[in-house]
């Protein structure tokens, strides 16, 4: 009893064992110096694991004592255990033969004729000892097994960091493309828009140089005239009386003077002009907006996603994904990545040359693993599958629409070619829904037309 004691002085009050490196905070609680730096970071303070006091010391100082203690201690007992000699019962000199089954002690044949341990039970040591030893290696038979599977879901957890960092990297590449695309698409209209405007500056620069042609013709007629007046009024009288009927008309004429012509100016608003707007507009014939994206994290490791997210593809073989629980693992389904839970919805899917499909909603809750997903909370129109639930389409089709009003509880679907509806289902959605897709083949989701 004395040694299960000091056990209990000697051993951390969060991990249960002997210390291993002691700390002693201010509250003179001692914790292994690896317990508490765990149990603080667990808890993001800085607080006793026993009486939960806030430490004033980020580095609390080792005990030096119980340190050396705790390492006596350990070294005794693993010298007693090496040795294999027969302790001596400390009352009365004895050799402990017997074990007390009250007391769960060692005790000598003293103790019981003496009646030490108040009338209990007692068996040969060896006996219980190899008793205690079945069970203590069924526990650690149970231990082992827990440490293999907590390595195995610690390999899962490296696995799942690396693929965050791979689906970060890949998402990055994709961020950067799309950008790209979109920085190219306003590269092109900044240098076609600047283009047009110095063409435009080109035509009117033209048309005021011909314009300045005419004016420097007009200046330069003018400037001969006015120099023959001038000699004329230096002539001597007669000459100037001969010459001044020619001289007097060539004065008078009188040229009208060229006018600036309308519309010589840059028409400065043609371009800055709602510049933006003009710009956004045009970018909606560039881009296409798709109302369901599929989430990767729910599709089943045999499928293969395009870069957009708007289709996928049966590849029959596992994809480098972690387990997580929203992914699927026994249908080759995925969901979209955003649940609806007011308003109207739809989306078309294109199923055109597909020999097998499933497609509609299920809500969030529902189960994604194992082999029970159809069975309830799940509202879907089938071609060509062994699954059981969900509305038969016996008839090829090219796309299927899926038309949700979570207000009114219904989902309807119908071929958006031939404008025929298929089948509509009535309920009372309770939860968010979100659209699934199963097909061993391929989909693709495209953009509502008409809409």
């Amino acid at each position: 009893m004395a040694s299960l004691n000091v056990f209990k002085e000697l051993s951390c009050p969060v991990c249960c064992e002997i210390f291993k490196n002691p700390v002693v905070l201010s509250c003179s609680h001692s914790v292994c110096k690896e317990c508490l730096q765990q149990f603080w970071g667990t808890k993001n303070t800085q607080e006793c694991p026993v009486c939960r006091r806030r430490s004033s010391k980020e580095e609390p100082p080792v005990s030096l004592t119980l340190k050396n203690l705790c390492e006596l201690f350990l070294k005794e007992r693993n010298e007693r255990c090496s040795s294999g000699s027969e302790e001596i019962c400390s009352l009365h000199s004895e050799k402990l033969k017997l074990f007390c089954l009250g007391d769960k002690q060692p005790a000598c044949v003293m103790c019981v004729t003496v009646q030490q341990h108040d009338n209990h039970k007692f068996r040969p040591i060896s006996e219980v000892a190899s008793s205690y030893k079945e069970e203590l290696i069924t526990a650690l038979k149970f231990l082992q097994e827990k440490l293999q599977h907590k390595e195995k879901i610690k390999g899962d957890f490296e696995k799942t960091v690396q693929h965050i960092k791979t689906q970060a990297d890949h998402t990055e590449r994709q961020i950067k493309h799309e950008f790209e695309r979109l920085h190219q698409f306003l590269r092109d209209e900044e240098e076609a828009t600047i283009t047009a405007l110095r063409e435009e500056e080109e035509q009117k620069k033209q048309m005021m140089k011909e314009k300045l042609e005419e004016m420097n013709t007009h200046i330069s007629a003018l400037s001969h005239t006015i120099k023959d007046t001038e000699e004329m009024l230096k002539a001597n009288d007669v000459c100037f009386l001969k010459e001044f009927p020619v001289s007097m008309e060539r004065v008078q004429i009188s040229q009208p003077d060229p006018q600036t012509p309308s519309g010589a100016l840059i028409h400065v608003s043609r371009y800055l002009g709602n510049l933006t707007y003009r710009v956004w507009k045009k970018m909606q014939d560039n881009v296409h907006y798709t109302p369901v994206i599929l989430d990767p994290n729910t599709a089943h490791p045999y499928l293969e996603l395009s870069d957009d997210l708007t289709s996928m593809r049966y590849s029959g073989k596992d994809q480098p994904v972690p387990d997580n629980p929203e992914r699927f693992d026994s249908y080759p389904c995925v969901l979209g990545s955003v649940g609806f839970t007011s308003g109207k919805h739809c989306w078309n899917v294109e199923v055109k040359e597909i020999s097998g499909w499933s497609l509609g909603v299920t809500t969030a809750s529902k189960q994604k693993k194992g082999s029970d997903f159809f069975n309830t909370c799940v509202w879907g129109v089938r071609y060509n599958t062994a699954i059981s639930s969900g509305y038969t389409v016996n008839q090829d089709l090219e796309r299927v629409r899926v038309d949700l009003d979570c207000d009114r509880g219904t989902v309807s679907f119908s071929d958006p070619v031939t404008n025929t509806h298929l089948h509509t289902f009535t309920t009372t959605f309770t939860e968010s829904v979100f659209p699934f897709f199963y097909s061993p083949i391929a989909l693709k989701i495209l953009p509502i037309s008409g809409q």
